[in-house]
């Protein structure tokens, strides 16, 4: 069959233009480091990698939230951790004020070393990140959350709310925690605190109560003992004001009412009264329980030879050691908290490293080139290439005038 030139010369050109596409292309891949150049060139697998890539994204976010979550709890961590310390040197000032050998000077320098505890637990409790954002405020972030009053009075003006960061694809986690539920709050299991009324004007001196029978029918409420006389007493409950046990007062002996025990030592007077609290109710502000203890400490008593400035001193120490016993476990509750959260980080950051380690593997699976095979693909390219060309140089130089 006759080939024409001008079908010889299209023929050749189509030849030589496939093969220098063809390593063109492996070229592209070589440079690109990847063998999906499109998604035509293999839309199973371009679909398929856009959905891993988009995956690896978004734990891309959630690792950055846990890694924001973890600085501020550590942050928080640490600042508790030395409001632990600051509430454990007030109880030990407290235990030290109780002792009967201080004179009211003292005191009065007990009372200062509170104040300097007082105002550094303020200080603590206003600590930001370092962006001006408070730790303990709540939504309320960007003012500091507990502010004095012109008479010393520390009050929380922050909120209840907690920053949720989302650290996982069905999880949130509080990053944060107020104020509030650090510094004036109680836990459910906390005990009874017993307080004694700031108008006993007798020798009564309660010890620590305790609890004999919680399945009592009145257990779980506040009471109040009340002493009509120096040898007789009446328990009721409030409110509202029911009487629940009544009797002669022996001083030493236990009392008994509502699944709580308590003994009073000392003559008490007609008309003195104790409280015996839920801890909810008794008062759970640490820095209302600190300054009712430093106006105690700052009262002379040697001068009052009655014992009754006494009685009321062991009476205010020993309602005062309650609370912060309270508030002491109450943070160290918040930490152990805090303490979980940071090992649920820490979990989840194992997993979700796990499920980046399979979501690479499995995109690289999908879209990276195998360069030996690229390498062996493009020189088998060239060597086409080059042959083709070679036999169109040689094709072309063919004519009959050769012969003649």
């Amino acid at each position: 069959m006759r080939i024409s030139t001008q079908s010889f010369y299209e023929q050749s050109q189509k030849a030589m233009g496939s093969q220098q596409t063809n390593l063109l292309r492996v070229q592209q891949q070589m440079g690109a480091m990847t063998k999906i150049l499109s998604p035509s060139d293999d839309p199973v697998a371009a679909t398929r990698a856009l959905a891993v890539s988009q995956s690896l994204a978004i734990n891309s976010q959630y690792q950055t939230s846990r890694t924001m979550a973890i600085q501020s709890l550590s942050l928080e961590e640490s600042v508790l951790q030395s409001v632990t310390t600051v509430l454990q040197d007030i109880k030990v000032l407290v235990i030290q004020a109780g002792s009967g050998s201080l004179t009211d000077t003292d005191r009065s320098s007990i009372a200062t070393a509170l104040e300097g505890s007082y105002k550094q637990l303020q200080g603590l409790a206003n600590t930001d990140d370092g962006n001006g954002q408070y730790l303990f405020a709540g939504f309320k972030s960007s003012t500091p959350p507990f502010t004095s009053g012109a008479d010393g009075t520390i009050t929380y003006t922050g909120d209840q709310g907690q920053r949720l960061m989302q650290v996982d694809v069905s999880r949130q986690m509080a990053a944060t925690d107020d104020g509030r539920s650090i510094f004036q709050s109680v836990q459910r299991s906390a005990g009874y605190v017993s307080e004694a009324s700031l108008t006993n004007s007798g020798t009564g001196v309660f010890s620590s109560n305790a609890v004999t029978d919680p399945t009592d029918s009145n257990f779980g409420k506040d009471f109040t003992i009340s002493f009509t006389d120096a040898s007789t007493y009446v328990v009721n409950t409030v409110p509202p004001v029911t009487p629940i046990a009544s009797g002669s007062y022996t001083a030493g002996e236990p009392i008994s009412f509502g699944g709580v025990q308590m003994s009073i030592s000392g003559t008490p007077a007609a008309g003195d009264s104790f409280s015996v609290k839920t801890a909810k109710n008794a008062g759970t502000d640490v820095f209302g329980a600190i300054s009712d203890i430093i106006k105690t400490l700052k009262k002379p008593i040697e001068a009052d030879s009655t014992g009754v400035g006494q009685a009321n001193l062991l009476n205010a120490l020993s309602t005062a050691n309650r609370k912060m016993t309270n508030a002491h476990d109450n943070v160290l509750t918040v930490r152990a908290s805090i303490g979980s959260r940071l090992q649920e980080l820490d979990a989840l950051n194992v997993t979700g490293g796990n499920r980046v380690l399979l979501d690479k593997s499995h995109l690289s699976e999908l879209q990276d080139l195998d360069y030996a095979s690229a390498i062996a693909e493009f020189y088998q390219r060239q060597t086409a290439l080059e042959a083709t060309q070679k036999v169109f140089v040689k094709i072309q130089g063919l004519s009959l005038f050769n012969y003649l």
